[in-house]
C-alpha cells in the first residue's frame, strides 16, 4: 500500500514539475534502483545586452541544481545524445560578467564544491542546446557502461588522485613560469613604450623606472650579491667577537674586585687580632 502511494506521488510529480520561469526541468536518477527523480533546471545561456560573457552565445547550456554526485564526465555523458560537446564546466555560482579564463590545472585548482553546483555545457552547434532542452528523461547518471563511483570507492579514488606525480607537477610549474615570464616581459616592454608619453589630457605618468634598475639575472650579478652577503656576515661576526671580548674583560674585572675584597677582609681580621684596627 505504501509502495503504491509512493509510485502515484512520483508519477504526479513527474507530470507537472514546478520550475523557475524560463527554465526547463530535466529529470535524472543516480541509478535504476532510485525511485524518485532529481531535476536539473536548464536554459540557454544569455546575458544582458551590452554585457560580454566568456561563454559562446547560442551554443552554451546553463544548468542549475546539479547534485554533488554528478561530475563533469557524467554530465557530458548525459547530454552526449544531444550533439557533440565542446566543454563542460561546473562551478559554485554563475558567472555574472566576463572573466578571463586561465587554463585549468589538476594540481593547483581549488577543491571541488561539496554541495550543489551550476554547469556550463558548450556544444559545437546550436542544435545541441535545443535538443537538450527537449529531453524528457529520466536520465541515468550511473550506468553499467559509464558507472559513477560513490561511497568508499569514491573516497579511495579521491585519495589516489591526491597523490601527485613529481615529474608532471614539475612540468606544469615550468610551463607556468615560462608563460609568466613572457607576460611580465610584455608588460615591461609596454610600460617602456608608454613611459614619457602624455595621455589624452596631456598628463605624463611618472614612474620609478631608472632610479633603481632591476638586478639582471646574470652570473656576475649573483656573485656580487653573494660577495655582499659574505662581507655583511664577516662584519657581524667581528662585532660579535668584540662583544665577547668586552664581556670577558668585565668578568675579569669582577673577579679582581672579589679577590681584593677577600684580601681586605683578611687584613681587617688580622688588624683586629693585633688590636690595631681603629675605624673611628
Amino acid at each position: 500500500m505504501v509502495a503504491r502511494r509512493r509510485k502515484r506521488a512520483a508519477g504526479r510529480a513527474e507530470e507537472g514539475v514546478p520550475s523557475p520561469p524560463g527554465y526547463t526541468a530535466i529529470p535524472i536518477k543516480f541509478s535504476e534502483k532510485q525511485q524518485a527523480s532529481h531535476y536539473l533546471y536548464a536554459r540557454e545561456h544569455r546575458v544582458r545586452e551590452g554585457t560580454k560573457s566568456s561563454w559562446p552565445p547560442k551554443r552554451t547550456l546553463f544548468i542549475l541544481n546539479v547534485p554533488p554526485y554528478c561530475t563533469e564526465e557524467s554530465l557530458s555523458h548525459l547530454l552526449s545524445s544531444c550533439g557533440p560537446i565542446q566543454s563542460v564546466e561546473l562551478q559554485e555560482k554563475p558567472d555574472l560578467a566576463e572573466v578571463p579564463k586561465e587554463p585549468r590545472s589538476k594540481f593547483f585548482n581549488p577543491k571541488p564544491v561539496p554541495g550543489f553546483q551550476v554547469g556550463y555545457i558548450v556544444f559545437q552547434k546550436r542544435g545541441g542546446v535545443l535538443a537538450a532542452l527537449a529531453l524528457q528523461g529520466p536520465l541515468l547518471v550511473s550506468t553499467e557502461s559509464h558507472p559513477v563511483k560513490s561511497g568508499i570507492h569514491k573516497w579511495i579514488c579521491d585519495y589516489a588522485d591526491s597523490v601527485l606525480d613529481p615529474e608532471a607537477l614539475q612540468e606544469e610549474v615550468d610551463t607556468f613560469m615560462v608563460t609568466y615570464d613572457k607576460k611580465m616581459d610584455e608588460e615591461e616592454a609596454k610600460a617602456k613604450e608608454e613611459e614619457g608619453v602624455p595621455d589624452e589630457e596631456g598628463w605624463v605618468k611618472v614612474t620609478r623606472r631608472g632610479r633603481r634598475a632591476v638586478l639582471p639575472r646574470t652570473e656576475a650579478a649573483n656573485l656580487r650579491v653573494l660577495e655582499k652577503e659574505k662581507r655583511k656576515r664577516a662584519r657581524k661576526e667581528l662585532l660579535n667577537f668584540y662583544a665577547w671580548q668586552h664581556r670577558e674583560s668585565k668578568m675579569e674585572h669582577l673577579a679582581q674586585l672579589r679577590k681584593k675584597f677577600e684580601e681586605d677582609k683578611q687584613r681587617i681580621e688580622l688588624m683586629r687580632a693585633q688590636r690595631k684596627f681603629r675605624p673611628y
